[in-house]
């Protein structure tokens, strides 16, 4: 080998020897795009930076929708985003390349009806006007409610289009008598004097109490599984962080401009969470039939290809180390 090439390899060598000697930090450095929502319930990935290298850059994009924040996963403007799951389900069944890597959070709905309203069953409902967002996991859960109890929404109930920063005053000026949401708004309903809590609409032997998730294209899991994998350990890090300081993540969440005395009557309702199991696979299956029974969706998902289990339970060997 001539002098010049010769050299050249060794300075390749020695780099690639000086990289390894500093550790993965060195070699593994990411900038990683992440989208979600500013509630209580999906703020994990606002701590994703204090669970990876200092050398990585976590952006974190705040949406006040699912399918903007998928959008623009399919788009390519970020790495992973969350989403609940029905809409998950909703934009798989269409054939769109989404994968869920782990959960994000689970509970959150509740069904609340005006105060001395006299509604003390959901079969009081009859006869009455209740505020959802159609397309939903709320919308699912409230039909779910009533057909539990015998009411039908064609003939029994009035089911009203309404904004979710709406339900709450529509409800205090009496324009409807109930509505099924997401937190903090039912707990803002009851702090402000206007409304209760009729039912927390979890079904265990069906849906339960899923959520929402994290997705990534399937491209993307793909050509970067490291990179997933490094979202989803850091994302089950920060969940059980906060899960064990929750004054911490209710005062950092009390930032997005719901008071932090609201937040801590909605906790008990508030589940964070990141891991995904044959149970959450089940309650998925049952709500995507929920959804086609609804005629929400026209067929059901491959969910082989929707959730990817393998992230998880990487990030469980991993975070298994921390104790």
């Amino acid at each position: 080998m001539r002098p010049e090439p010769l050299i050249k390899a060794i300075l390749i060598i020695a780099v690639c020897l000086g990289l390894a000697a500093a550790g993965p930090d060195a070699v593994c450095a990411d900038e990683l795009r992440i989208g979600t929502w500013k509630t209580a319930q999906t703020i994990a990935p606002f701590y994703y930076g204090d669970f990876v290298s200092k050398k990585d850059k976590i952006n974190v994009y705040p949406f006040t929708n699912p399918a903007d924040q998928k959008n623009a996963l399919l788009a390519g403007s970020l790495d992973m985003c969350g989403t609940t799951v029905a809409h998950a389900i909703h934009s798989a069944s269409m054939g769109q390349p989404v994968v869920m890597v782990a959960a994000l959070c689970n509970k959150c709905s509740a069904l609340v009806v005006r105060k001395n309203a006299g509604i003390e069953t959901v079969a009081d409902l009859k006869g009455k006007r209740i505020g959802y967002v159609p397309g939903t996991m709320h919308e699912i859960l409230l039909r779910e409610t009533l057909s539990r109890s015998g009411l039908s929404v064609k003939t029994d109930a009035s089911l009203l289009r309404i904004d979710f920063f709406d339900m709450g005053l529509a409800l205090s000026r009496g324009s409807i008598d109930a509505f099924l949401s997401g937190e903090p708004f039912p707990a803002q309903a009851v702090e402000k004097g206007y409304g209760k809590i009729l039912a927390y609409p979890y079904y265990d032997e069906a849906v339960g109490d899923i959520n929402a998730g994290m997705l990534v294209t399937r491209n993307f899991a793909q050509k970067h599984p490291q990179k997933v994998q490094k979202m989803v350990t850091a994302h089950a890090r920060a969940t059980r962080y906060l899960a064990r300081h929750p004054d911490q993540w209710l005062k950092r969440a009390s930032r997005f401009g719901t008071q932090k005395s609201i937040l801590e009557k909605a906790a008990a309702n508030m589940e964070l969470a990141w891991d995904m199991d044959a149970v959450f696979v089940s309650r998925v299956k049952a709500l995507g039939e929920r959804m086609a029974a609804l005629g929400m969706i026209r067929r059901q998902p491959d969910y082989k290809e929707l959730i990817d289990l393998s992230f998880v339970r990487q990030a469980r060997k991993e975070i298994s180390t921390d104790e």
